[in-house]
């Protein structure tokens, strides 16, 4: 081949299409890829420098010290040792401004918050808080459930956040006792689970309950009651019946038992039995009483059962068990049976029918040896009201039931339903379509309820027509 045909065949080969264009494809699954590595590795880099300014603040501040000032100025404080360690012995650290940002507020979360549960501790749309170990953390919004971006360094750091909380309130948890109830300052449940029991780390619950409590005014806007059963409501606490608040987890059990105790006068001494102290009511005139678990050496329990004992001895006008689970239900039964009007207690419970089903397996937890018969009487004589709080499927939360305990009908216990909440459906969107209704019943403790100042026309009391359905 001569150096013509040479130059000819290389010009061909520039001029032709770039024909095979496998070599690129190959990388595309790397560019796929290689983010996802990039953002873990600098996810873990940043909770190391996090760490490392953490430990260096914790040996330069005197911890002591900090006990004697207040928030603000405890946080001011680690703001300006944090921040003379980000920009002095750190300054080469691979962060940039906004990164230095969060980290400042969340070293001041890690000593005295509670790390990065802090910025949903103080959201007041969060309801509640999930730590499924140290990688996810989930919060519910209006009834949904919602992962976070949040997450904690490790084991470790998720257990000093754990042990930080319930030695607050003078409880512990370590291999020998893994589960413990709690409280935060400001009243939110806490439950708390760590190995050998929580296999894949430790876990963490947190009911929070709002700042500001909800009022009866706001369960109306809610559209969780009616004004009517707000009424009655009310009538039933003023007038001294015993009530039954019943319903499944996270139904709004508390918050209704808040709202009824609003009705309680300001001149009536209220005693509070729970097994982590979380009501909220308002009167003056109010003792607190708060269960305590084992020590160390097995001893000092002092059980629910125990405090409602006690309070009897106590003067109480009311008594209001936050929750009752085991054989503290018989001496609740006692207590209305023998002086203790106007008693309010938790249950739970799918329907006002299961309620009084979990009463009699509760007495037999006592030990004695009652007949079913009897069980059955004492409890139709004690009760009188059953209120039962549902949660719906779209999150929503409502008293679906009032019923009155009416007495004994052969071997079973008469009720009456009064208000009931109807479901006619659901919308395209998932919302719960339905309605209030009275049943048409005028409950035997309406002539109570006159007697006490709180008549109620018939017409309260009617079968409210189902409203027509929506066309869309």
């Amino acid at each position: 081949m001569n150096l013509a045909e040479r130059l000819n065949r290389n010009a061909a080969r520039r001029s032709a299409p770039a024909a095979p264009a496998p070599a690129p494809a190959p990388a595309k699954p790397k560019a796929k890829v290689q983010p996802k590595v990039v953002k873990v590795e600098a996810a873990e880099h940043y909770f190391d420098i996090k760490t490392r300014i953490h430990d260096r603040l914790i040996d330069m501040i005197d911890l002591s010290l900090l006990d004697s000032l207040s928030e603000t100025e405890m946080r001011s404080e680690i703001s300006k040792v944090t921040e003379g360690l980000l920009w002095g012995e750190f300054r080469n650290a691979p962060l940039n401004l906004a990164e230095r940002k969060r980290m400042l507020s969340e070293i001041q979360d890690e000593v005295i918050g509670l790390g990065p549960l802090e910025p949903y501790v103080q959201d007041p749309t969060v309801n509640d808080i999930l730590v499924n170990g140290y990688k996810q953390i989930y919060v519910e919004r209006s009834g949904k459930l919602e992962l976070t971006p949040a997450r904690f360094k490790d084991d470790d750091h998720l257990r000093k956040i754990i042990d930080r909380i319930v030695s607050l309130v003078g409880r512990r948890i370590d291999e020998s006792q893994p589960l413990c109830d709690a409280r935060l300052l400001d009243g939110s449940r806490v439950n708390a689970v760590i190995p050998p029991l929580a296999i894949d780390g430790p876990s963490l619950s947190i009911r929070k309950f709002s700042k500001d409590p909800l009022e009866v005014a706001d369960l109306i806007g809610f559209n969780s009651l009616t004004p009517e059963m707000a009424l009655l409501m009310k009538g039933i606490v003023q007038s001294q019946l015993n009530v039954l608040i019943s319903g499944g987890t996270g139904s709004g059990k508390t918050t209704l038992l808040n709202c009824l105790s609003r009705n309680v006068p300001e001149d009536e001494r209220i005693v509070t039995i729970e097994d982590a102290a979380e009501l909220q009511l308002k009167q003056d005139h109010v003792v607190r009483l708060e269960t305590r678990p084992a020590n160390i050496e097995g001893r000092g329990e002092i059980t629910m059962r125990d405090l409602v004992k006690n309070c009897l001895r106590m003067r109480p006008d009311r008594i209001i068990v936050g929750e009752v689970r085991s054989a503290e239900a018989l001496d609740m039964l006692q207590a209305m049976n023998t002086g203790h009007d106007g008693s309010l207690t938790i249950i739970h419970a799918n329907t006002p029918r299961d309620a009084l089903m979990r009463l009699e397996t509760m007495i037999s937890m006592a030990g004695l040896n009652l007949n079913p018969l009897s069980m059955k009487r004492y409890i139709s004589s004690a009760i009188d009201v059953i209120i039962q709080a549902t949660r719906l499927v779209d999150g929503t939360r409502k008293v679906i039931s009032i019923q009155e305990v009416t007495g004994m009908e052969g071997e079973m216990i008469t009720m009456q339903e009064i208000f009931a909440f109807e479901q006619t459906g659901l919308t395209h969107d998932g919302k719960v379509e339905g309605y209030f209704t009275a049943r048409g019943i005028r409950p035997k403790f309406a002539e109570k309820l006159e007697r006490m100042g709180f008549p109620f026309p018939m017409d309260t009391f009617n079968v409210t027509p189902r409203p027509p359905k929506n066309k869309e």
